[in-house]
């Protein structure tokens, strides 16, 4: 079967086109290279011990898309494309509407054009807002979203399910990640951010090296057990493996829109990950507290039971394991790739 993976060489697509490789399925990339590098795309075919197809092309290019879908019979897409950063969405929020809505708009009628009706879409957290209490559970109510890129996952999930509620030929399977860090256990793939980097752990990583002078910490007065914010942090192979049982249970069990948290279930604290990072790695993060981030919260982390019960998916790498995994691509790649 071929799988079209749109944003497939980006940190969480690359992981993922290696645990659907190594489960059977043909994988086809698409990828504008935007926040990625051609150097990921030949160490994913590395890794997967084969040449990968690959087309270079944006979502928003229908023209494009037509082609991939023309020269191969696509039986779903696997949908990671889109602009990932919390604080860039609040100073460019019409880019990340057009990038993210618009690009699954774009998506979704070349697919339909083509008889292709079965999408897992790469959601997020942050589609539950600022209202509900964690542990979040599939069941609570979405929306209240907190900036411009927690909108658009939750107009695309919107989206997804008014389209398979249209033509119940369609099968959704919505998968609202937490936060995944880490890297594949060879080193030779992980985070490679443009820039200073959004996301915890590659800036931890990136001060571990030396190319920064300390990590800033976003607030230290939020209502957690240390004042800094509580997140659920996943390893990225363990979120790729969820993404190979989502797909595995579309194509042969349950049909219509299925809706899964991918997380661990527990808790961390910014401290608490300098902390475990220092530990397992043997290097110091100096670290200095800044002024909150708009559009973070204080607390957000899964109830994986449904993913579980449903999938039979859990995580089996703790945080010490990402933590090791994360040094290791960070200091085999000071520069990334």
């Amino acid at each position: 079967m071929a799988i079209l993976i749109t944003g497939g060489t980006g940190f969480i697509g690359s992981h993922t086109c290696i645990s659907l490789t190594e489960a059977g399925y043909d994988v086809v990339i698409v990828d504008n290279y935007y926040n990625s590098s051609p150097k990921s795309l030949a160490r994913i075919c590395e890794l997967c011990g084969k040449d990968l197809k690959f087309y270079e092309c944006d979502i928003r290019d229908k023209a494009g898309l037509q082609r991939v879908f023309t020269e191969n019979k696509i039986d779903a897409v696997i949908h990671f494309a889109g602009l990932k950063a919390v604080g860039e969405s609040c100073q460019k929020p019409l880019e990340y509407y057009d990038n993210n809505v618009n690009g699954t708009l774009c998506l979704c009628d070349v697919m339909r054009q083509n008889g292709c009706k079965n999408i897992v879409f790469s959601s997020s957290a942050t589609v539950y807002g600022m209202h509900n209490v964690s542990p979040l559970k599939e069941t609570m109510p979405t929306g209240g979203t907190t900036n411009p890129y927690g909108t658009t996952k939750y107009m695309i999930e919107i989206i997804l399910q008014d389209i398979a509620k249209a033509d119940p030929a369609w099968n959704v399977t919505l998968l609202r990640y937490f936060n995944p860090i880490g890297a594949h256990k060879s080193g030779r793939i992980g985070e490679n951010p443009n820039g200073i980097p959004n996301n915890l752990m590659p800036y931890i990583t990136q001060v571990a090296i030396g190319k920064l002078p300390e990590l800033s910490v976003y607030g230290d007065d939020y209502d957690t057990p240390d004042g800094t914010g509580v997140r659920d942090y996943i390893h990225v192979v363990d979120l790729a493996e969820g993404h190979v049982k989502a797909l595995d249970q579309m194509l042969t069990g349950n049909k219509g829109v299925q809706i899964f948290n991918l997380g661990t279930g527990v808790g961390y604290s910014v401290l608490d990950i300098i902390h475990a990072f220092e530990e397992a790695n043997g290097v110091k993060i100096p670290y200095k507290i800044v002024g909150r981030r708009p559009g973070d919260i204080a607390t957000c982390y899964s109830d994986p039971t449904k993913a579980r019960e449903v999938l039979g998916w859990e995580t089996k790498r703790g945080l010490r394991e990402m933590c090791e995994d994360s040094w290791r691509w960070q200091s085999m790649n000071p520069n990334g790739f």
